[in-house]
């Protein structure tokens, strides 16, 4: 069984690897030409409407989908019961965001905003089609068919959006996108699941889910407000192009930190959940999750503060050099977030969604304080606060995580202490490199040559069982 569900960890991985980085691979390309037929106006519209899809989206998922996952015994009646209640919601949330949309247009005084709400907010009927597919697919560790359709739907979004915006559609070019991408992913989850909902509704099937998933969706809403504070104030206190450097060196800082933290979250959450009676075993898989975690994202996030300069400036131009020290601080902030994200899944797993939302309302309040502190000082100041926000979230994280199996902050730093250290020796040789090469492009690969040798030399050098791991797993797929 051991073996078993090892494979099925591997083969999660590599397929849900494959569509994060595929899907944003490709939409980074989309988003690259789009760019250039539309007008930033095009995007700041469907930008003051964010907040509001996604709160509404926390609540018309309602943590049921992990709570479907997590529970070993569910029955058609759960999933059914699930779908049709999130389906309920999905609607009740349209017809509020319908009506409120002269209040939005109002707010924001833009009356574009009436029409461009009533029709982007169709978005959450169609995505809540597929929650209990999705749960399903992921309890199974099969992100195969999930990978098969979010590329599908994003190639062909992708297409009919760029030929609308050529076309001269403006905002509906975005609009239309958003629509299609959730159709047809709908559409081919739909076609590629064995599940379809019944008849049946229990609302004592409900109830045993609630406790569960209700935490999970105020920490959810706690989430979502946090993430969309920052570029608030940042564009109430400081300029639009401020904001834009933020923005833009925090979308190169999370490209491959949330992807990696999407891939872990929804491999090792199902995974976790087989083995959740085991506490001894549970407690094995977690630290070794841990490990070979560290040992791929602390040198690419360390590697990426190295080398940012020559990245942003070959990519983006030389207009957005004010984003580089930002980037460089942003990677010490998002590298620990896979290791967040590993902490958080185990309460869940444990079925402590109770201390999952008391984590939340500490860590976000903390992150208030340290943001209202730092505001004075400036949006470097700002930016820096993250990195102290990640680290304290850190300790509280792994101070529950220690009471529920033994494996607390000074465990899992003695485990990923080796990788940190190769990490940051790596790092200085690519940043060195960086300084020492005349021309960015040598710099850019010079950079990423010296970091890579050193890292994998070093590996070699002290016998890394997490280099020896990764092979092991790549040989035996």
């Amino acid at each position: 069984m051991a073996e078993s569900l090892k494979k099925k960890a591997v083969h999660g991985v590599l397929w849900s690897g494959a569509e994060n980085f595929s899907v944003q691979g490709i939409q980074f390309v989309v988003m690259i030409v789009m760019a250039n037929l539309l007008d930033p106006s095009d995007y700041g519209i469907l930008g003051m409407l964010a907040i509001f899809i996604a709160v509404s989206n926390s609540f018309v998922n309602s943590g049921f989908s992990q709570a479907l996952i997590r529970k070993i015994d569910r029955t058609e009646t759960d999933c059914s019961t699930v779908f049709y209640f999130n389906l309920a919601i999905a609607a009740l949330f349209y017809l509020l965001l319908f009506f409120s949309a002269p209040l939005i247009a109002r707010f924001y005084s833009t009356p574009l905003l009436v029409p461009v709400t009533r029709v982007i907010s169709l978005s959450l009927i169609i995505n809540a089609f597929t929650i209990v597919q999705r749960a399903l697919f992921t309890a199974r560790v099969d992100f195969r068919s999930q990978t098969i359709a979010s590329i599908a739907a994003v190639v062909l979004s992708g297409a009919t959006g760029i030929w609308l915006a050529y076309k001269g559609y403006g905002v509906w070019a975005l609009v239309a996108q958003t629509l299609i991408l959730g159709a047809v992913n709908s559409l081919l989850l739909w076609i590629l699941s064995r599940w379809h909902p019944r008849s049946v509704f229990s609302f004592e099937s409900l109830r045993s889910m609630f406790s569960f998933g209700s935490k999970l969706l105020l920490s959810g809403l706690i989430d979502t407000i946090y993430n969309n504070v920052y570029t608030l104030v940042i564009g109430r206190k400081f300029s639009a192009a401020d904001l834009g450097f933020y923005t833009r060196a925090n979308n190169f800082a999370q490209f491959p930190s949330t992807n990696l933290t999407n891939v872990l979250q929804r491999v090792t959450y199902p995974v976790l959940c087989n083995i959740q009676n085991d506490p001894e075993r549970l407690a094995t898989a977690y630290r070794k999750l841990l490990r070979l975690s560290g040992y791929v994202i602390f040198p690419l996030m360390i590697g990426l503060a190295a080398v940012a300069r020559p990245t942003i400036l070959i990519l983006i131009g030389q207009k957005w050099e004010s984003s580089i020290l930002l980037l460089q601080i942003l990677c010490f902030a998002l590298m620990w977030y896979p290791i967040h994200a590993i902490n958080l899944n185990l309460l869940q797993v444990t079925g402590r969604s109770d201390l999952f939302l008391r984590l939340e309302i500490i860590k976000k309040a903390v992150g208030i304080v340290i943001l209202c502190i730092t505001i004075p000082m400036g949006l470097t100041a700002m930016v820096a606060g993250l990195v102290v926000h990640s680290v304290l979230s850190l300790l509280i994280n792994t101070h529950y995580t220690g009471k529920q199996i033994g494996v607390g902050f000074w465990r899992q730093m003695g485990d990923l202490f080796p990788v940190l250290c190769s990490s940051l020796l790596s790092g200085a040789a690519a940043w060195l490199a960086v300084q020492l090469l005349p021309t960015l492009l040598t710099q850019l690969i010079g950079g990423i040559a010296a970091g890579v040798i050193c890292y994998l030399g070093l590996s070699l050098l002290f016998r890394s069982p997490e280099l020896k791991e990764l092979l092991g797993l790549i040989k035996n797929r």
